[in-house]
């Protein structure tokens, strides 16, 4: 999966005009490892780059789509591999009180339930949906009620 991941990666930064350097690679290893997206500080510390170099690497990377930007409740963004690379199709749980941002799956009926819905929206609205994220806000575990 590893190499089939890179080889995408590699392939959609070249149809771009951009290399898939050994500092783009160490970013992406470094969301691969990740269990949930991580802000620019988590991603610095995992990929060992200089701050500049990595802040670079990620704006060519989200431009070129191989990574997703995902907006929390506090003043950082949060970076993960874009979905149709990973083929893992999910959403978040977003804290309101720290901004710890969580990766939640839901079932394949619920899926379809949401698929649905866009649907008719779409067919009373005219507003043609790409695609659909589920972003629950809330406190997680750590922070309570």
């Amino acid at each position: 999966m590893a190499d089939d991941l890179h080889h995408a990666i590699s392939a959609r930064l070249t149809g771009a005009d951009q290399r898939y350097t050994s500092g783009r690679r160490s970013l992406v290893d470094a969301l691969v490892d990740a269990d949930r997206p991580l802000t620019a500080a988590e991603i610095l510390v995992a990929g060992g780059l200089a701050q500049s170099s990595a802040y670079r690497n990620l704006s060519v990377l989200e431009t070129c789509g191989v990574v997703h930007r995902v907006a929390g409740t506090d003043e950082f963004a949060r970076f993960e591999l874009a979905e149709d690379l990973t083929d893992h199709h999910h959403h978040h749980l977003i804290c309101t009180n720290c901004g710890l941002v969580t990766d939640f799956t839901v079932s394949d009926r619920l899926e379809r339930s949401l698929e649905a819905a866009m649907e008719r929206v779409a067919e009373t609205t005219g507003f043609r949906p790409d695609h659909h994220r589920l972003d629950l806000l809330g406190r997680c575990a750590d922070c309570g009620s």
